[in-house]
C-alpha cells in the first residue's frame, strides 16, 4: 500500500512541478513583452519630443521672415487683410447641418412640406472655438 501512495505522491508532484514551469515560463514571457511595449512607449515619447523641438525650430518667426523675404519675388506674398478673417459661426453649414428632403412625401406626390432639420449641437454665440497656437 505504501508504495502506490508514494507513486501517486511522485506523479501528484511531479504535475505540480510542470503547472509551476508552465506558469513561470508565460510569466516570463509576459515579463519581456511588458519590456517591448515600455521600450516602444519610450521611443514614441523621444520621437514625439523631436518632433516638437523641430516644429519649434521651424516655425521660429525670424526664420519665416527671413524665407519670407528670400522667396518673396517668387511667392508673391501679400499680408491677409482683416476683412478677410471670420468667426467660426459665419462660415456656411457642414454637410451633417444640411436638412434632408423627405423622399417618401415625394414619391407619394404629395403637397409640398418643409425638409427636416438635421440636429446640430448648440454652441454659444460668443465663444470661439478655434484652436490656434502651438501643438499643444
Amino acid at each position: 500500500m505504501l508504495r502506490t501512495f508514494d507513486l501517486i505522491l511522485i506523479g501528484v508532484m511531479t504535475a505540480a512541478a510542470a503547472v509551476t514551469y508552465t506558469i513561470k515560463h508565460r510569466a516570463e514571457l509576459k515579463l519581456e513583452e511588458v519590456h517591448r511595449l515600455e521600450a516602444e512607449i519610450k521611443l514614441e515619447r523621444d520621437t514625439i519630443d523631436l518632433l516638437k523641438a523641430d516644429w519649434a525650430l521651424q516655425s521660429q518667426p525670424n526664420r519665416l521672415e527671413r524665407l519670407v523675404n528670400n522667396y518673396n519675388s517668387e511667392l508673391q506674398l501679400q499680408p491677409t487683410p482683416s476683412t478677410s478673417l471670420v468667426h467660426a459661426k459665419e462660415l456656411p453649414m457642414l454637410k451633417s447641418q444640411v436638412p434632408v428632403p423627405d423622399v417618401t412625401e415625394a414619391k407619394a406626390g404629395g403637397t409640398k412640406s418643409k425638409p427636416k432639420a438635421v440636429p446640430a449641437k448648440a454652441e454659444a454665440e460668443d465663444d470661439d472655438l478655434m484652436a490656434t497656437g502651438s501643438v499643444e
